[in-house]
């Protein structure tokens, strides 16, 4: 089997393929350029999106040179696979702030250096804007049949639940096969990688290829990742875990990691990280909490950098530690007429957003679970004043695993 191939296997990466013993043949022949589209909904793509840019990544390893579609034009429409309701539209101005913003998120991951491998970004409304559409009804719409296009699950689902499903959505499909028919024109790309939900896209895609310019092109997909617990990957009680420092911290990046399940380690240091298959095989019988670290620091080096994984690790020591002083704490501010305004431990916590319910802070306090600079709290009426800020800060604990660092503007 061909080495991208084997370990696009190897790591967890594979769910199907077309023709992979022809696939599998051309890349020992030839490095060839391959495809993957994000859509353009928000202002920055989540973890749920990091199988497909640890694709590109691989892509690049192996000498191939991946092309990063980012729908421009498909966005204005939206993809009805695994919704249940059509998307809310955009405007031009929002999705081109979008793309603008992914590009820059996804350079952070790939090698933009190398011009043998470096990514080609593409935007597909530079051809969807202009289309005729009575030609392209003709000369493409033409290799498309109803009848097949009701089987995809894209389709199929929200019909059998009732759902409405538009005719602007119902051509979603059709515009990503010709997106791959306008890749494979003009910058020879052969294969497209997308999820497991997008199958029949891609299939009409390579199809359409066929019949059109009699050229072979192929299609793989990866698995839908969910974690150990059944949920889906990426969302979290608080939210997504976005890609972007300006919605997610570095150090809650590397918390996110750090918190993995112990059934989901391992298979996510292959899945999400760099190591070599082999090292990560002789970590098996590891501590779990030095793997999960490895993870965490694994992970948030590539997308935030290696001094910013360490600082997370070191925040995060001094966070579960009872004991320090919490100068590296996660940080709040607030001002001198917030503190001169009589400000009880009940209120300090609930603007520390450590806890937002009073009577769960006064619980707390009962059972000497709260802390200010490491001394147990336990009059629910403490004011709060100048004299526990030294330093112009105060540790604020909740618990042994809550701390954080109060400071004065």
């Amino acid at each position: 089997m061909n080495k991208f191939l084997k370990e696009f296997k190897d790591r967890g990466f594979f769910y199907q393929s077309t023709s992979e013993n022809e696939l599998s043949s051309l890349l020992d022949k030839e490095s060839i350029k391959a495809y993957i589209g994000f859509d353009c909904t928000a202002e920055s793509l989540h973890v749920g999106s990091l199988l497909q840019i640890m694709c590109l990544r691989l892509l690049q390893k192996h000498g191939h040179q991946p092309i990063v579609l980012l729908g421009g034009g498909t966005t204005r429409i939206g993809d009805p696979s695994g919704k249940d309701k059509t998307r809310k539209i955009l405007s031009e101005d929002e999705i081109e702030k979008n793309i603008k913003n992914i590009e820059k998120i996804l350079k952070n991951f790939l090698d933009v250096a190398d011009e043998k491998t470096k990514p080609i970004f593409v935007n597909n409304y530079t051809w969807l804007k202009d289309l005729n559409y009575i030609s392209f009804l003709r000369d493409i719409g033409k290799h498309f049949t109803i009848n097949k296009m009701l089987t995809f699950d894209s389709v199929k689902t929200r019909l059998e639940r009732e759902q409405s499903l538009s005719y602007m959505e119902f051509n979603y499909m059709i515009l990503q096969a010709y997106d791959f028919l306008e890749l494979n024109k003009k910058e020879n790309c052969v294969l497209q990688i997308g999820g497991s939900d997008q199958w029949g896209n891609i299939v009409n895609g390579v199809e359409l290829i066929k019949r059109y310019s009699n050229n072979q092109a192929f299609g793989l997909t990866t698995p839908l990742i969910t974690l150990a617990s059944g949920a889906k990957m990426g969302k979290t009680e608080s939210g997504a875990i976005w890609l972007d420092k300006k919605f997610l911290s570095a150090y809650d990046y590397w918390q996110f990691w750090r918190n993995t399940d112990d059934r989901d380690v391992l298979k996510f240091l292959n899945i999400f990280t760099d190591l070599n298959i082999a090292e990560i095989k002789n970590l098996e019988n590891n501590n779990i909490n030095d793997l999960k670290i490895l993870l965490a620091n694994k992970a948030t080096e590539m997308l935030h950098g290696k001094d910013e994984a360490i600082n997370a690790e070191n925040i995060a020591k001094e966070t579960f530690s009872e004991n320090s002083s919490g100068s590296n704490l996660p940080t709040i501010n607030i001002n001198n007429s917030q503190l001169e305004n009589n400000l009880t431990i009940v209120d300090i916590v609930i603007l520390s957003k450590l806890e937002n319910s009073k009577s769960e802070i006064r619980r707390l306090i009962k059972g000497s679970a709260i802390k200010i600079n490491n001394e147990i709290i336990n009059d629910e009426k403490l004011l709060i004043d100048k004299k526990y800020f030294k330093d112009n800060y105060l540790k604020l604990s909740v618990g042994k695993k809550r701390h954080i660092k109060i400071e004065i503007n």
